[in-house]
């Protein structure tokens, strides 16, 4: 039967020793490492312009203000087709 790498030579069936550049770093080392990604990816993003960003809210708006329609509609026919199931 082939060994796995975490066996070992041995066949002990024990993980192998971590070698130090695996070691996990301390709790700050990894917050900062956390933000200094965080921050290279926000260079990444191409951010809208004003004309953009204005014509975006508007088709939002306009989509919730069609939603926010359709569901006063949908439930006022609900409300009179159970006053007039239940009577």
């Amino acid at each position: 039967m082939a060994q796995t790498r975490a066996e070992g030579a041995a066949g002990e069936g024990r993980p192998a020793e971590r070698r130090p550049a695996e070691r996990r770093e301390r709790l700050p080392g990894r917050v900062a490492l956390y933000y200094r990604q965080v921050l290279a990816e926000l260079r990444k993003v191409i951010w809208p312009t004003q004309q953009e960003l204005v014509t975006y809210t508007g088709v939002v708006l306009a989509f919730v203000v069609v939603m926010i329609a359709l569901v006063v509609v949908l439930d006022i026919l609900f409300g009179q087709a159970a006053l007039w199931v239940f009577g």
